[in-house]
């Protein structure tokens, strides 16, 4: 199959590529290396370096004869899309019509869509969340993800463009860019392999979900498998956001001061961390319920959050 997978020169994209050449897959990769890297790029397959926004995405529909789509591409930062929600919204909604109106237009068969169970459901009144739970994002973000979920089943129900959509924990693994704002697992090891002090912003007992980017790969093969296979269409009535999405997390909460405690074990780091203010826009306690994943996709977490952070350790020692 002819698969594009946009943001493939990223963390979990180029995780994904990879897997997908592996599987023996033609893969087509658009990023614009606004974050990803082009060390990322796998060899095998045709990248473009291009905007999701650009006009021009459509010369690489109508050149590549795209069968399926992994989007992956988007401004990821909650703390940015605070300060700047017309940019999060620029590459997140527009830049997801951009690519939708082409999956349209070239007859593209089916959609897997990376969104975010970190902030779609806000601060729920119960844990684990399951997909079913009210949503209410909190962040411009958490917005703009459940914003393209809705887009995603408009299209799904009217123009028949059937999509699986992803709910992500906090993903982290091999390739997590120690040097930005998000991806607290990479600043915090990177910063203690090297005998610098992490910050953890806020008393440290924020609760997250932190699922392994091997295990967030597996899920999307699952997802593919699945549209694949077929039987992904709206009722009547439409599609509801609900209806195919899928969390993807562990079932399990872990603190940013438990996550300190586990990578110092493992770095051998003897400092303690400084804390400074909490940051606007960031839960306070989330982790999710993969249940539906399991039962409808045959997807569950195989690899252990301390066997995890070694071997992303592991890839940040070098």
């Amino acid at each position: 199959m002819q698969i594009l997978v946009t943001g493939g020169a990223g963390f979990i994209g180029s995780n994904l590529v990879d897997a997908l050449v592996d599987e023996g897959h033609e893969v087509v990769v658009v990023d614009n290396l606004s974050s990803g890297k082009r060390e990322n790029l796998n060899p095998a397959a045709r990248f473009y370096e291009l905007d999701i926004c650009d006009p021009m995405l459509e010369e690489v529909f109508r050149k590549e004869k795209i069968d399926y789509v992994n989007h992956h591409a988007a401004q990821i930062d909650v703390r940015h899309s605070v300060a700047d929600p017309v940019d999060d919204a620029r590459a997140n909604i527009l830049g997801l019509l951009n690519l939708l109106e082409n999956c349209r237009k070239y007859g593209v068969k089916g959609v897997v869509f990376a969104s975010s169970g970190g902030v779609v459901y806000g601060e729920p009144t119960k844990l684990p969340a399951a997909e079913k739970f009210p949503k209410g994002p909190q962040s411009p973000y958490g917005v703009s993800k459940l914003t393209s979920e809705f887009y995603l089943a408009y299209y799904a129900g009217v123009m028949n463009l059937p999509y699986i959509a992803l709910r992500y924990a906090n993903v982290y693994g091999p390739r997590q860019d120690p040097h930005g704002e998000a991806g607290v697992v990479a600043i915090f090891g990177q910063k203690m392999l090297r005998g610098e002090t992490p910050v953890i912003y806020g008393d440290g007992e924020q609760v997250r979900d932190y699922v392994y980017v091997g295990d967030v790969v597996r899920a999307n093969l699952l997802a593919l498998k699945r549209l694949q296979e077929g039987g992904i269409s709206c009722g009547s009535g439409g599609c509801a956001i609900n209806d195919f999405a899928y969390n993807i997390g562990t079932g399990e909460g872990t603190s940013v001061n438990r996550l300190f405690e586990l990578l110092k074990e493992i770095t051998g780091f003897t400092g303690e961390p400084e804390y400074g203010p909490e940051r606007k826009g960031e839960l306070r306690k989330i982790y999710l319920d993969v249940g539906k994943a399991k039962a409808e996709l045959g997807w569950e977490p195989e690899v252990e959050l301390r066997e995890g952070l070694r071997r992303t350790v592991e890839y940040l020692a070098g």
